[in-house]
């Protein structure tokens, strides 16, 4: 028997269709690998099956479910990026119903969809037993106390909500999220150990062909990895901070719950150190923040730079684009090894830019910064959004002439 079982669903087959066997990308399950290795700093056991790598069937998954004997099933549910957990919550719930056709185990889902609706998630599928109302870790761990993990027990849990044995959706106390002091302990790296390969670690992963610089060679070891949590800002269109939520209203809106964690420069680099090890050179930075705060990201690209002195490293990370004004930064970050940054630049119409994002988005000529970027020998991915408010079919034509 294991504690728990975290189980990231599969639905590129659905997605992708003939381009999931081999052109989309296949990314790790950061988060199920976050919650694995807190689980075991409490001396959990925990286990990860991640279908969309394996390509397991329905009655593949109920097979190794009934070997792994795990007193707890948990979806967890993110996507390649945070603002992808409702595209991905299809597959899972089609895998839910299947085991809830086959068996009476508990089945409890984690991920930025149910921390947003989980009333809604819970009235609509009845496959799914409770639902973590944020990123789960404190929760996880209490509920891995109990000696008997049943929907009785669960009551005085906070931060989930639950069906009842008389179908009533129960919504417990909101908990709180793991403190940044104490982010090295409480989520203390990734559990890479546990995920599945074929050959070697990391085989069954691969980047997207561009990443790869379209050389099929260096899209597989691929890992993905976080160094913040979360982001300070409160941009109404994004749900980055959706896994901060730290009350019980029926619906979460992210922009309302902005804060943001870092893991420190010395800790995190041995999560690099890992996977380079690992033979992994194709990564992505996955934080929606990345290139913010230079108290953390200066010192972990500099002992970044250190490990890159071939420049084998292909890694990419997101930036805004008023924060990466300066040459010297630009230089540094070329020396770690990020070849490629993602830059939300959201419309053409500062004006529209500066209301999204709650006059927190500093004034800045758009050209000249993808310039300097560019001298820089770094290519830019730019992100753009039609239709925000304040837009009209004048400022989106600007937006598309200046992308």
């Amino acid at each position: 028997m294991i504690d728990v079982l975290l189980i990231n669903p599969g639905s590129s087959n659905k997605v992708y269709q003939d381009l999931s066997k081999k052109y989309s990308a296949i990314e790790p399950p950061t988060w199920s690998l976050l919650l694995a290795k807190s689980c075991q700093s409490q001396n959990f056991k925990p286990e990860i099956m991640d279908c969309n790598a394996e390509k397991l069937t329905n009655d593949q998954i109920l097979e190794r479910i009934e070997t792994l004997n795990p007193r707890l099933i948990s979806f967890v549910v993110y996507g390649q990026n945070v603002n992808a957990g409702t595209t991905s919550m299809k597959g899972a719930v089609d895998i839910a119903n299947f085991l809830k056709s086959k068996t009476n185990r508990l089945i409890s889902f984690i991920g930025s969809h149910v921390q947003a609706l989980p009333v809604e998630t819970l009235k609509k599928e009845k496959s799914i037993d409770f639902v973590f109302t944020n990123e789960g870790v404190y929760s996880l761990w209490n509920i891995l106390k109990l000696n008997e993990i049943t929907l009785k027990s669960l009551t005085n849990i906070n931060g989930i909500a639950l069906r009842n044995d008389d179908d009533k959706i129960i919504f417990n106390k909101p908990e709180i999220v793991v403190p940044n002091d104490k982010m090295d302990e409480h989520l203390p790296g990734y559990a890479w150990e546990l995920l599945p390969y074929k050959n070697k670690p990391f085989d069954l992963y691969r980047s997207p062909m561009w990443h790869a610089e379209y050389l099929e060679e260096n899209r597989s070891p691929y890992a993905a990895i976080q160094t913040s949590l979360g982001c300070q800002f409160k941009c109404s269109f994004c749900m980055i901070n959706i896994i901060n939520r730290n009350d019980n209203e029926e619906i979460g809106v992210a922009n309302t719950y902005s804060k943001m964690r870092y893991w420190s420069p010395e800790f995190i680099i041995k999560e690099f150190d890992k996977l380079i090890n690992y033979g992994v050179k194709t990564i992505k930075i996955t934080d929606e923040m990345f290139l913010l705060n230079p108290k953390y990201y200066k010192p972990l690209c500099e002992k970044l730079a250190d490990r890159n002195k071939d420049d084998s490293l292909r890694m990419w990370a997101y930036s805004r684009v008023d924060t990466i004004k300066r040459k010297e930064i630009l230089s540094l970050v070329r020396k770690a090894g990020i070849k490629w940054l993602a830059l939300g630049i959201e419309s053409g119409d500062k004006n529209v830019r500066l209301e999204v994002s709650k006059g927190k988005f500093e004034d800045v000529d758009v050209n000249k910064v993808i310039e300097q970027v560019h001298a820089s020998d770094i290519e830019v991915m730019g992100n753009y959004i039609f239709g925000l408010p304040g837009d009209t079919e004048e400022k989106m034509q600007a937006t598309l002439d200046l992308s």
